[in-house]
């Protein structure tokens, strides 16, 4: 039991626990005398082992939740730390900060930790942020006419620890991490291309301004763009080639093969040039046009070329199929350029 001096007067006896109690609320104070069973004398209520602990937690101020770091002037993305993992089938791990925030579409997710909060947003996000409702719905328009869903994953860390996300690839080939702020804060991607990216990244559409390019182009009139200051994770097929094109060099690319290119890149169709090996070739009657300069990335495996084969081998579907049997049928693959 113990008691304690007030105005001069013992107070007791009472419990540690009750006197803890008093040392909280401020009524016993460091320089308060108190007295317990084995002691010879008063002594101060700082200066006695069992009762030292509850002034040194009184004393510390609450530690102040950390919160990730704002991102530069006038950026607007997060910046994300990752790692790629795998060869063949590839999965991306990102890091989140407290306060952090990435994107996703709909079914690429494969982890996250407990800490990990996953909210649906509608369009992208980022048109939240600044156009309000009409902005969202700008943004999931945009997003349905590239054949994608209206909404959009959003992984947050709202916890003072690191957390953590990654995103796995739909079918084989490579991870692409394209650092929007380096490659002048816009990328033009093939429409199925994005996996996820720093929140803050706009998803919109890029349409072809020829005609030619979106009826034999492969992707159609519509594609994916990219625009912000931060990361930006593109899946491509198979395995994985960039080009940096001098301004007016060329290179002649299969529709389907073609990943992403940067805005400076110049892209039209152009027909092989010769009926017999536009019909017997096997390579299509169209072919890609890119023309410097600028970068663009080419995939050996697109995922049209994949279906086709894992379709012509399927029990009863590579024969008797009405696809196959029909004109159309046949002229539609010679135009996609995928046989």
């Amino acid at each position: 039991m113990w008691y304690y001096a007030q105005n001069s007067q013992p107070v007791g006896p009472i419990s540690l626990d009750d006197l803890a109690s008093r040392i909280r609320s401020g009524q016993v104070t460091p320089d308060t005398l108190v007295f317990t069973t084995g002691m010879t004398q008063w002594q101060a209520a700082r200066d006695t082992p069992q009762l030292s602990v509850f002034f040194s937690a009184a004393a510390a101020p609450p530690a102040p939740m950390p919160i990730a770091a704002p991102p530069p002037i006038g950026q607007k993305a997060f910046e994300l730390t990752y790692r790629i993992v795998g060869e063949d089938v590839q999965f991306v791990e990102v890091e989140l900060d407290p306060g952090e925030a990435a994107v996703a579409e709909a079914g690429g997710l494969m982890y996250m930790t407990s800490g990990v909060q996953m909210d649906t947003v509608f369009g992208d996000g980022s048109q939240q942020q600044s156009g309000g409702i009409m902005g969202a719905l700008m943004g999931a328009g945009k997003r349905l006419l590239t054949g994608e869903s209206l909404f959009t994953t959003v992984f947050s860390n709202p916890t003072s620890s690191l957390q953590k996300v990654a995103f796995a690839a739909p079918y084989p080939g490579r991870i692409l991490p394209m650092d929007l702020k380096s490659l002048g804060g816009e990328l033009i991607c093939q429409k199925d291309s994005f996996l996820a990216a720093a929140k803050g990244i706009s998803i919109g559409i890029a349409f072809q301004k020829k005609i030619g390019v979106g009826l034999f182009g492969g992707e159609g009139f519509i594609m994916q763009r990219l625009t912000g200051d931060g990361l930006a994770f593109v899946h491509a097929g198979g395995m994985i080639e960039s080009f940096d094109l001098k301004a007016g060099e060329t290179l002649r690319v299969d529709t389907g093969c073609l990943v992403a290119l940067t805005p400076s890149v110049q892209y039209d169709v152009q027909f092989v040039g010769k009926v017999k090996t536009a019909f017997f070739g096997g390579e299509g009657l169209f072919f890609a046009v890119v023309t410097g300069p600028g970068r663009v990335w080419l995939q050996s495996l697109p995922l049209s070329r994949m279906a086709d084969r894992i379709m012509k081998a399927a029990p009863g579907l590579a024969r008797g199929g009405k696809e196959e049997g029909s004109v159309l049928g046949g002229l539609g693959n010679l135009l996609d350029g995928d046989n």
